[in-house]
């Protein structure tokens, strides 16, 4: 556990009793605060009194008199569309609003670095799509290499509830727009930004407010090394702003299709190898053909983000190529179900939105493609280049009819269930066919979240398998 600086013997408020609420409570103890919980939901509040906790009513009108901070988990809305009563009577009354993020940028260092030859390191990851792939992949790279490690964030443990980091210990973060957008501090030594694609818009009030959140790691944050990923504009922008010239290597460019050869540091992948380029000369090249558990040209994108964050606090590029081999990816990413009669079944279940749902398709061909669930704004529009290689789609969900709609005159049929789907695609499939569940939306009309979507398509492939 990291305990919390700076609060010893005042009140703490912390709102939504999740993972990060109960972890942020915790470490407010340890570092001598009162914390003073509350969360809606009657069974929350029933989980933290029997951990110890006070629970406190906090939307009361005087609730928030005499406390220091309130400290409120990622999804609980603080702006848009329209910010939590709680959070909007702690700004009326100018009570410092944060999350646990800025408590730990805020915590993480101690006296006991003094006695350290090489004191820790923090590398956080962000972006649309990719960041649990990346973030794993520079935890596995570290690894490897036999560097002390541990990860937290949106993956892994809450942020607070890590260990208190040895000499040399590299911390992974995967963090959100959510998490980035209200830290108050946000200090990564190195930090990765894959990619942007609109998600989460009605929360950030358009693309723009979607970006900021995501540039205040890299602004703010004010990162020794910045890896950015240059296949949109945004991340072309932030790039020049954070740069002096194109040849300064403080910045490290990725691309996944583009060479980028005029600059101090690029890491890019075309045609399946990874090129690194430095100050003018190519530096190292990795086939990325043959690594199993990283298919496709977005997780090559993901590979050249871990490369660089690799490279960037010292491991060898030999070394990376090894752990890129011995990296098996991640649940509902890509993952490789298994296989019958040379049909694959793969789970991508994490495809929540039309840019993930169209780097699944790009990266396989000859799909039996299921699709649907809560549509996202847009439905399938932007999908079209991409489903050269589906050969039918099988709709599930509440957006199941809409989507047949969008996607015209592709075979298709709507099964509804996921069981549907699943046995009328492997009854239908042929040697060499994928049975690609990418959704392209929301999980919530059918489960509690994508994890679960995910398990449910892997549990009725291996029935059948």
């Amino acid at each position: 556990m990291i305990p919390v600086t700076g609060y010893s013997g005042r009140k703490v408020a912390v709102l939504g009793l999740g993972r990060s609420g109960l972890a942020t409570a915790a470490a407010l103890v340890a570092g001598g605060a009162e914390p003073l919980l509350w969360d809606d939901s009657p069974e929350a509040r029933e989980k933290a009194e029997a951990a110890g906790f006070a629970c406190v009513d906090l939307t009361r009108q005087s609730a928030l008199e005499g406390v220091a901070a309130l400290i409120t988990s990622p999804g609980i809305p603080h702006l848009y569309p329209k910010p939590n009563k709680v959070i909007a009577r702690a700004m009326e009354l100018g009570i410092p609003v944060d999350n646990d993020i800025g408590l730990f940028f805020r915590s993480f260092g101690s006296r006991d670095w003094d006695d350290f030859e090489t004191p820790p390191k923090v590398i956080c990851v962000t972006g649309s799509n990719g960041k649990s792939t990346t973030t794993a992949l520079i935890h596995h790279i570290l690894q490897v290499a036999g560097r002390p490690t541990q990860m937290a964030g949106n993956i892994g443990k809450g942020v607070l509830s890590i260990d208190p980091p040895q000499d040399g210990e590299v911390v992974v973060l995967e963090l959100s727009s959510y998490q980035t957008e209200l830290a108050r501090a946000l200090t990564p030594d190195v930090a990765v930004f894959t990619n942007l694609s609109p998600d989460h818009l009605d929360r950030h009030d358009g693309m723009g407010g979607y970006f900021a959140a995501k540039r205040r790691l890299f602004v703010e944050g004010g990162p020794d090394r910045a890896v950015i990923g240059v296949d949109e504009l945004e991340g072309r922008f932030m790039a020049g702003q954070l740069s002096m010239a194109p040849e300064d290597d403080r910045v490290i460019r990725i691309s996944s299709g583009q060479k980028l050869e005029g600059f101090g540091w690029s890491v890019f992948a075309r045609k399946g190898f990874l090129a690194e380029w430095r100050r003018g000369k190519q530096m190292a090249s990795i086939d990325l053909r043959a690594v199993a558990g990283l298919p496709g040209a977005h997780n090559h994108q993901n590979a050249c983000a871990a490369y660089a964050a690799g490279r960037a606090v010292g491991i060898a590029p030999k070394m990376i190529e090894g752990a890129f081999h011995s990296f098996a990816g991640l649940p509902h990413r890509s993952q490789l179900v298994g296989e019958r009669n040379g049909v694959k079944f793969v789970n991508d279940s994490k495809a929540t939105n039309v840019d993930s749902a169209a780097k699944a398709l790009q990266a396989f061909q000859n799909i039996r493609w299921i699709v649907g669930g809560m549509g996202k704004e847009g439905g399938l529009t932007g999908l079209e280049p991409h489903l050269g290689s589906v050969r039918k789609a099988y709709l599930i969900g509440h957006s199941a009819r809409d989507f047949a709609v969008q996607i015209g005159d592709l075979p298709q049929e709507i099964c509804e269930t996921m069981e549907r789907a699943v046995a009328r695609a492997a009854a239908e499939a042929e040697p060499g066919d994928v049975v690609l569940l990418a959704p392209a939306a929301a999980s919530f009309d059918q489960y509690a979240n994508f994890e679960k979507r995910g398990e449910d398509f892997v549990a009725r492939v291996k029935a059948l398998l």
